[in-house]
């Protein structure tokens, strides 16, 4: 398997891809990435036309979900979109929030980066702003959002992990999130595994479902559910480009199924297990003017009221 940097790597430039072609294309493949299928237009794209706020230019037709919809977003929150893409989720996610609120999409590739800032600019919107970044090492600030919501991005993360410990640290606390995302249940078939195209297509490189929320669970994430849950089905002739018939026999014969779930979960409130964590972490120094690293000492290059360290 690749090193995690080869694999961000190999997104990088697929997407980069993607968003240089039509949504036709992106959503007879896999979350775009290839595997063109000639039995199934969709494959896994949720219809988002009947959401207010949705903006056809900004469906590229790459998701696995709705999150949006139930992301419980109230008017003046900030919202935070994981792998904003062309800005989908956002334009939907602005309309929830009004002229009050805020909405950030953060997305790894540049070329998704400035198609998003084109349509936001076409449709004037001064509350909806994209940055590009790496999801395991979000640009934010801690503590400052108040719903994130993320639609078929986290298989494409190598750290699960670190990605949703960005998520716990940039949410305040109370605050939520909805991720719509792949997961497993049994065990895929070498030849998916180590397919890139099924990678950069949101299936290999998924979790098994039970490790996936198990994660969200240790983190100390609280009130975790699962809001919606369906079926993916990959037909004959995408399997067909990786394996014999044979093969493609015994894997729909052991039992192993693809999911898209929409997960979500809350920050604990303020007393709770991340905040007593932050507390630890950095305290003022001894002057009172700014805050300290605990363990070492180290200046955390923040004011005495701020929440960076």
């Amino acid at each position: 398997m690749n090193t995690a940097n080869e694999t961000k790597e190999m997104v990088r430039q697929k997407y980069a891809e993607i968003a240089l072609q039509d949504k036709d294309t992106n959503a007879s493949s896999c979350c775009g990435a290839g595997g063109c299928s000639t039995e199934v237009y969709n494959i896994m794209t949720d219809d988002y036309s009947e959401l207010k706020g949705y903006n056809a230019d900004a469906d590229l037709g790459l998701g696995c979900g709705l999150p949006t919809q139930f992301a419980g977003i109230k008017p003046g929150d900030t919202v935070l979109d994981l792998g904003s893409g062309a800005g989908n989720d956002c334009f939907v996610a602005r309309h929830e929030v009004g002229e009050d609120g805020r909405v950030i999409g953060v997305d790894f590739t540049p070329e998704m980066i400035t198609k998003a800032k084109a349509n936001a600019a076409k449709l004037g919107y001064q509350n909806v702003e994209f940055r590009q970044g790496d999801i395991e090492a979000l640009p934010l600030t801690s503590n400052i959002v108040d719903v994130v919501v993320s639609n078929c991005v986290l298989n494409l993360v190598p750290d699960k992990r670190k990605a949703l410990s960005e998520v716990l640290r940039v949410l305040k606390p109370g605050g939520h999130f909805s991720i719509s995302d792949v997961v497993l249940r049994g065990e895929l078939p070498a030849q998916l595994q180590h397919a890139a195209e099924m990678y950069a297509g949101c299936v290999s490189g998924a979790l098994q479902e039970s490790e996936y929320l198990g994660i969200i669970h240790d983190l100390g994430f609280e009130q975790v559910t699962v809001q919606k849950r369906k079926p993916i089905v990959l037909p004959d002739d995408i399997l067909s480009n990786y394996m014999d018939a044979e093969q493609i026999a015994a894997y729909k014969a052991s039992g192993t199924s693809i999911f898209s779930i929409t997960a979500a979960a809350s920050k604990p409130s303020t007393g709770g297990a991340a905040d007593n964590a932050k507390a630890a972490c950095c305290a003022p120094n001894a002057e009172g003017t700014e805050k300290v690293k605990v363990s070492t000492g180290e200046t955390c290059g923040c004011g005495i009221d701020s929440t960076c360290c």
